[in-house]
């Protein structure tokens, strides 16, 4: 799961909007500090919320990195302005039930259920839920869990029709975080993880 991303691959899934002009502002800075942008969103949530999903190229991240993320992006969002009213920054992992927003996403996650939302219909269609397949060239594969008896149960998705896709959180998916966690932890000589600490690290500006 762990597998190190091609560098500096770029996102296929972004943002729209005030959401994509943060975005604009914060990723080279994100990229300056060795991590990699995940998500951005804004929200209503605690008054006005900046979410920013951000990750190592392994796809790991610590509190202490959300924080050193947190103060960098900071001043340059203060600068900049492009959130006018007051606003809480949040800068957190992308979770357990991550956005999938690059091609290696899409690779890496293969075999666990995936919800997708796409720009237009296919097949009279813009969500789609499944089991991920992979790649196959410029789109991703899926095995439909509620395709219609006698109908075919596998559909291809361009990557560039894609607006939204997410893992889906199931026993098997919080499983595999959690070998991957501990193998990780192994590997830098940390303490034995417990099993119930599967929550997102996040700092809050």
């Amino acid at each position: 799961m762990a597998d190190i991303a091609p560098e500096n691959e770029a996102r296929i899934v972004t943002e729209t909007g005030l959401d994509a002009r943060v975005a604009e502002i914060v990723e080279p800075i994100i990229e300056g500090l060795g991590y990699r942008l995940v998500r951005v969103k804004i929200s209503n949530r605690n008054g006005q919320t900046v979410q920013i999903m951000a990750e190592r190229p392994d796809g790991t991240i610590t509190v202490e990195d959300c924080g050193a993320i947190s103060r960098n992006i900071s001043p340059a969002l203060d600068v900049e302005d492009p959130v006018t009213s007051a606003y809480h920054l949040e800068v957190s992992s992308p979770g357990i039930d991550r956005p999938l927003v690059r091609r290696s996403d899409f690779a890496r996650w293969a075999g666990h259920i995936v919800k997708i939302e796409l720009s237009a219909p296919i097949e009279g269609r813009r969500r789609y839920r499944g089991v991920l397949l992979g790649l196959d060239g410029d789109a991703t594969g899926l095995k439909l869990e509620d395709a219609p008896e006698g109908a075919p149960d596998r559909v291809l998705l361009p990557l560039d029709a894609i607006t939204d896709a997410r893992l889906v959180m199931t026993d098997a998916l919080v499983a595999e975080t959690l070998r991957e966690a501990k193998r990780l932890q192994r590997v830098e000589g940390a303490d034995d993880i417990d099993d119930n600490d599967l929550t997102d690290e996040t700092s809050d500006a």
